[in-house]
C-alpha cells in the first residue's frame, strides 16, 4: 500500500468556484493532512483564490483562464519544482469526495495513471442522450488504446504516479478536453499503465450544471473530435 504523505499534491482547478472551493479544501485536509493542496485560480472573477488561501490551500492565480488543462499544467509544473511524487486532480464544485483519494493512490502501486470511474458500479450518478452515447463510444475506443477495460474516460477525477506527473508537466494538454481525453491517450501511447477504481459522485456544493440537448450534442461532436486529434499528433519526445 502506498502511503499518503507530503509526496501527495492535491491539485484542485477552479474558476469562480467561490461557494464551494473553502469546503473543497477543508475536506482534502481532513482526509489526506500531510498532503498539499494546490487551487490552481483559473482567472476566476470572484472570491475563489481569497476563500481558498483562507481555507489552508496554496494558490497559484493565472492571469486569465486557461480551462482545465492548462491549469493542470500548471499544477503538475508545480508538483515537479516542488518534488511531488504523486498528483491527485480533484474538482472544485464538491462533487469529487476526498475521503476516496487514498484509494487513486493505492492503485498507483500497479499503474501511473488511476481514473476515478464513475460509471463502474458505485453510487447512482449517469446522464443521458448524446452525452452518454459519446462517452460510451469514447471508453470502448480508449480501452483499446490503453488495452484495458476502461468505463470512465471524461472524469476528471484522477491520480498521476511519478512516470505520469513528469511526463504530463511538459505535455498535459491544454484544449478542450485535453485534460481527460488526450491526456489519457498520451499515457498510453507513452507505454504507461493506466487502470481505474469505482468512485461515487456528490452533489454539486455550488454553481450549476448545464443541461441542454443542444449542448449535449456539441459534446458529443467535440469529444469525438479531441479524441481524433490526440490520436493523429506526433509523439512529442517524452511519449516517443
Amino acid at each position: 500500500m502506498r502511503p499518503v504523505d507530503q509526496s501527495v499534491l492535491i491539485a484542485v482547478p477552479a474558476l469562480n468556484e467561490e461557494d464551494s472551493v473553502a469546503d473543497v479544501v477543508r475536506a482534502v485536509r481532513r482526509a489526506l493532512p500531510a498532503s498539499t493542496c494546490v487551487v490552481i485560480d483559473d482567472g476566476s472573477h470572484d472570491a475563489t483564490a481569497e476563500r481558498a488561501r483562507a481555507a489552508g490551500a496554496t494558490v497559484l492565480s493565472l492571469p486569465f483562464n486557461l480551462g482545465v488543462g492548462g491549469a493542470m499544467r500548471a499544477g503538475f509544473r508545480f508538483a515537479r519544482t516542488h518534488g511531488f511524487d504523486v498528483v491527485v486532480q480533484v474538482d472544485a464544485d464538491g462533487q469529487h469526495d476526498p475521503a476516496q483519494i487514498p484509494e487513486l493512490i493505492n492503485a498507483l502501486d500497479s499503474a501511473d495513471l488511476v481514473i476515478g470511474a464513475r460509471f463502474a458500479g458505485v453510487g447512482d450518478y449517469g446522464v443521458r442522450g448524446p452525452r452518454r452515447w459519446a462517452m460510451r463510444i469514447l471508453a470502448t475506443v480508449l480501452s483499446r488504446v490503453a488495452k484495458t477495460r476502461l468505463t470512465d474516460v471524461t472524469s476528471g477525477f484522477k491520480a498521476a504516479g511519478p512516470r505520469a506527473v513528469a511526463l504530463f508537466a511538459d505535455t498535459f494538454p491544454a484544449e478542450y478536453l485535453g485534460d481527460t481525453i488526450e491526456a489519457l491517450v498520451i499515457a498510453a501511447r507513452s507505454g504507461m499503465t493506466v487502470r481505474q477504481v469505482p468512485v461515487a459522485m456528490r452533489e454539486r456544493q455550488g454553481g450549476a450544471p448545464s443541461h441542454h440537448p443542444i449542448k449535449a450534442a456539441v459534446y458529443l461532436v467535440r469529444a469525438c473530435a479531441a479524441f481524433g486529434l490526440a490520436m493523429i499528433k506526433p509523439r512529442s519526445g517524452s511519449e516517443a
